[in-house]
């Protein structure tokens, strides 16, 4: 049994800032981040846009954020959470800077602020195209001078430790649930760890590897929702899916799909047909720099009409010098496949990038478990609403992780080990020798969400995804009380289990909002 204060589950932005935090708050308190891959490897890293914030109150405002936030959320956002973590915002991203977080800069020394749809201003700090990349590399440095923090790398977080572990008399609670820690498989030993904590954050990113197509990497699996779910907590608006409307089309398409940014088209690149007909126009008087759920519907009804795999982005008419030094890594990607910009048109599809749901919390990241707090992607804080305002989510983790921090060091206090956790039951399992169950039941799980619960969903479609889920659920679950625990075993089970809410949710919605479209309610 390991022992210690703070088990932070994830290594992204929300989980390090955090993790940063309690440990200099207090240089006694023993840190744990576990971190199912290398340390680095997170949605954060692969984040190219930016930090939404509004920086320069000369041309800009909290209001004109605020109101932009909640027009792409389309009437579903918690105004008191988006008003908080507006606010909020210039502060937390003083620390980033402060931490050594470097975003461009201006030929006159100023942060040279981008705009993104949705945006009625420039706002967005970035770093090139890179820059979750950027602040991945900075709050690593930082952990890497912090003592009381200890990184477990490719470690993968099983379950929550709850009562359910503790008395088979609990196993139908569904309130007053605490929990203890976390058990975890190290991959390089094959052995689970019990992992005793007093405070638990899961920072553990979101999931878009449910899909088929997505620009997220294939370490988001849903972890956290999985866990969380299973442990009972409260669950919320995972049926607003936001697909990302420029990932480029390749045959054959590589996972994670590479992503063309949201700024590309805030730089001034335009959407065709193959037939080189400007359509956004038709759409929203925004046009090409509309909110994402309308720019992704759009290209998705353009397709259906055409019958093409994909539609174009226009960057020809932009200034190649400036375009180098905005997204040099989107250049040299369009490169390789032989695509010069300059002449001719990069192939874009739809691709999932963002759950606007997840694990339920309050207004300082708790959930409905005591002594677990989440933060980042894996969360549903009612700041996106029934859709992601480009560049927010950055933003979202770092106001949540501070608030976290602010209310779980105090908690801490009142908190002690609890002596009395199981370790780990082996028995009556063995070696799976049929991997290609798991294979295929991840492949299966994902073609289902693509097909039925995409970006136009029906009620047919529902029913028919959640009968086939639920007994790929049923074959995996059987497969799991059998087995030696594995990560591909474990992350097969969180993604039947996203991938069942979502439809679960997308079923009890009547209405259309934002990222939730079904044709029968039109």
């Amino acid at each position: 049994m390991i022992k210690t204060d703070y088990l932070v589950v994830g290594s992204g932005i929300a989980g390090l800032t955090y993790a940063l935090r309690v440990a200099h708050k207090s240089k006694e308190s023993k840190v744990i981040i576990v971190t199912k891959e290398d340390k680095g490897e997170s949605n954060t890293k692969y984040a190219q846009g930016g930090i939404a914030t509004v920086y320069d109150l000369g041309i800009d405002s909290f209001e004109q954020h605020v109101q932009d936030t909640l027009i792409a959320g389309d009437g579903l956002c918690n105004e008191e959470v988006v008003r908080m973590v507006v606010e909020e915002g210039p502060a937390r991203l003083q620390e980033l800077i402060d931490w050594g977080v470097k975003f461009d800069e201006n030929n006159i020394g100023d942060f040279d602020l981008g705009k993104e749809g949705g945006h009625s201003q420039n706002r967005i700090l970035h770093h090139k195209d890179i820059t979750g990349h950027e602040i991945e590399r900075a709050l690593l440095v930082m952990i890497s001078k912090t003592e009381n923090i200890h990184i477990f790398e490719k470690h993968y977080a099983i379950d929550f430790i709850t009562e359910h572990h503790l008395s088979s008399e609990t196993e139908d609670r569904k309130s007053n649930i605490t929990c203890f820690g976390a058990y975890v498989l190290d991959k390089e030993s094959n052995e689970v760890k019990t992992i005793v904590s007093k405070i638990t954050m899961v920072a553990s990113g979101g999931s878009g590897q449910a899909y088929a197509t997505t620009t997220n990497p294939l370490i988001a699996t849903g972890d956290g929702v999985g866990m969380a779910y299973r442990a009972k907590a409260e669950i919320g608006d995972v049926e607003f899916i936001q697909f990302h409307p420029t990932a480029l089309y390749q045959m054959p398409q590589e996972s994670p799909a590479f992503l063309i940014s949201e700024a590309v088209r805030g730089f001034g690149a335009k959407l065709r047909t193959s037939k080189g007909e400007f359509f956004m126009c038709k759409y929203d008087e925004r046009e090409d720099l509309a909110s994402r759920d309308i720019v992704a519907r759009a290209i998705d009804t353009e397709l259906k009409v055409s019958g093409d795999n994909y539609v174009f982005l226009d960057c020809t008419h932009l200034n190649h010098k400036k375009f180098k030094k905005h997204f040099p890594n989107i250049l040299d990607k369009c490169k390789s496949l032989g695509i010069d910009i300059r002449r001719t048109w990069i192939p874009v599809v739809t691709a999932a990038h963002y759950i606007c749901g997840g694990i339920k919390v309050d207004i300082d990241g708790r959930t409905s478990i005591r002594n677990l707090y989440a933060c980042g992607e894996c969360t549903f804080t009612g700041l996106h609403g029934a859709n992601r305002l480009a560049s927010n989510s950055l933003l979202e983790a770092l106001v949540y992780s501070q608030r976290s921090y602010l209310k779980s060091v105090v908690k801490i206090e009142n908190v002690g080990f609890n002596e009395d956790v199981p370790e780990w039951d082996t028995a009556n399992t063995s070696q799976n020798k049929e991997n290609i169950l798991i294979t295929h039941g991840r492949s299966s799980v994902q073609k289902i969400m693509s097909d039925y619960v995409g970006i136009v969903r029906s009620n047919r479609r529902l029913k028919s995804a959640e009968k086939r889920l639920s007994f790929i659920y049923e074959e995996t679950e059987e497969l799991y009380k059998e087995s030696i625990i594995s990560v591909e075993l474990c992350e097969l089970r969180n993604l039947i289990t996203t991938a069942y809410l979502i439809c679960e949710f997308s079923m009890k919605r009547k209405e259309n909002k934002g990222g939730f479209f079904n044709k029968d309610f039109v």
